[in-house]
């Protein structure tokens, strides 16, 4: 299995891509495949394709932010059974996420993601692919050390539609022992995060606003 990097909407693995997210995520979870263009040619974003016998079975999107010393990721896909892209994306991705951040002068400190709720959105097929179940998902990175961050969390559709995305809770994955993050930086991170979609919700900006009456937030077991 190859890991390759995808810059540009003209790469082929990227239709490939694109069609795979379509097939497992829920439409207010893809961004258009034209919108794609910057993302994909910014340097500070990350996106990895596994490609086995020339088809793409796998995804994953990530970024560093060297000021707060934080990544996230943005998402995985896992496409097939029985080839184990979890595992090789997650061990590619931290290599890289790692290597990245010690370019800087950096020791990472630890990873976002937004982790479905299996208690919430157990309508979700996520194309049928067993290993994208929410229950599935959330035990595997519940094992590789994610915990969830402790306040009732939403975000901006990805349509920018101004519509509040529920059922997620927002995770972190500490490299260090832990159990709590600074709320700021919570604050700070989803503020530079989201920047890209100018419509949010109200539900959105008062979680942040919440968020900043706050100094630390727990990180909890799923």
């Amino acid at each position: 299995m190859d890991y390759r990097r995808i810059t540009g909407i003209e790469d082929p693995l990227f239709r490939q891509m694109h069609q795979l997210m379509q097939n497992v995520f829920p439409p207010e979870e893809v961004l258009d495949f034209d919108l794609w263009k910057e993302p994909l040619e910014d340097p500070g974003i990350r996106v990895f394709v596994a490609v086995h016998d020339g088809k793409v079975v796998g995804a994953t999107e990530y970024r560093y932010y060297e000021d707060f010393n934080v990544a996230m990721t943005d998402f995985t896909i896992i496409g097939a059974a029985g080839l184990g892209i979890g595992p090789f994306l997650a061990r590619k991705r931290l290599e890289d996420l790692q290597s990245w951040a010690a370019s800087k002068g950096n020791q990472l400190s630890g990873m976002f993601a937004e982790i479905y709720d299996p208690y919430r959105v157990e309508h979700y097929e996520f194309g049928g692919i067993k290993a994208m179940d929410p229950y599935v998902r959330r035990e595997v990175l519940s094992h590789l050390g994610y915990q969830r961050l402790d306040f009732p969390y939403v975000h901006p559709s990805w349509n920018n539609d101004g519509e509040a995305v529920e059922g997620l809770d927002l995770c972190f994955l500490p490299m260090a022992d832990q159990n709590e993050l600074p709320a700021d930086l919570i604050v700070n991170f989803l503020t530079r995060y989201y920047t890209v979609l100018s419509n949010k919700p109200k539900a959105w900006l008062d979680m942040i606003e919440d968020l900043r009456a706050k100094e630390t937030v727990a990180l909890l077991p799923f």
